[in-house]
């Protein structure tokens, strides 16, 4: 299915380029006209990423655990393209283990990522749009449906996601006056790198059987709203979340 959306004129940063989500986002935006910079720690793939995509994309290694990464991460797509007026805040891990056996290290591991790392790249994408005058920014942060069911094994990356929605509609109202959305998508479960292995096992297929359609949802389910967050249309759409999970929460 083609998704027509023009964002021509637009760049964007999206962290957690490298695979999974990120990777199509980077190439939906492009193949929509905008230019992106494809931000990960793993350049070697973001290298591969950009050159599969063309001129419109550039390999930016960053770190979104750490502040001056991420600082750096804008200088290098600014250098690339110019001032930065979409952010995609997408770069997680899964942070899996039961709580009573999840070490403090992987807790705090995932926090600074899916929560501390994406709050850093929504602020320093909106300190450089509001200091270049950019009246129509758009930030775009990836939650999850975990941020609002009881998800057993996944205690921290739910809480994580939960912080992520509503650190989002909090910059949503602190930042309206300045043009700039944000807005959250929480998707379903989608066959990723990350899970692949899970939806294989028995518990894994008995996951799948309970959903309303009794499958995993495709990831182009995604690339509608997406887009549309990304896109001008968007100018009346902030601090909302948008659940995209084919049924499975119902």
């Amino acid at each position: 299915m083609t998704i027509s959306v023009d964002l021509s004129g637009r760049t964007a940063l999206i962290t957690g380029a490298s695979s999974g989500l990120g990777s199509r986002f980077g190439r939906i935006l492009a193949g929509s006209g905008a230019n992106v910079a494809l931000g990960a720690r793993r350049k070697d793939r973001l290298e591969t990423l950009a050159s599969e995509i063309g001129e419109r994309a550039a390999a930016v290694e960053m770190d979104v655990a750490r502040e001056a990464d991420i600082i750096a991460g804008f200088d290098a797509a600014e250098e690339a393209f110019g001032t930065v007026d979409t952010v995609i805040a997408n770069a997680g891990v899964d942070g899996a283990g039961m709580m009573v056996t999840i070490s403090e290290e992987e807790i705090e591991h995932t926090l600074a990522i899916n929560l501390k790392g994406a709050i850093l790249t929504a602020r320093e994408g909106a300190k450089r749009m509001m200091a270049n005058g950019v009246t129509k920014g758009r930030i775009v942060m990836v939650a999850s449906i975990t941020a609002f069911e009881p998800s057993p094994g996944l205690v921290a990356y739910a809480a994580s996601k939960a912080g992520v929605v509503q650190a989002a509609r909090s910059m949503a109202r602190e930042w309206a006056r300045a043009g700039i959305c944000v807005n959250t998508i929480s998707p379903g479960y989608i066959r990723t790198a990350i899970n692949d292995e899970w939806f294989d096992t028995d518990l894994g297929k008995k996951q799948i059987a309970r959903f309303p359609k009794r499958r995993l949802m495709g990831e182009e389910g995604l690339d509608g709203p997406v887009l549309f967050l990304c896109s001008d249309a968007a100018e009346f759409v902030t601090g909302t979340d948008f659940v995209l999970d084919d049924g499975q929460t119902l």
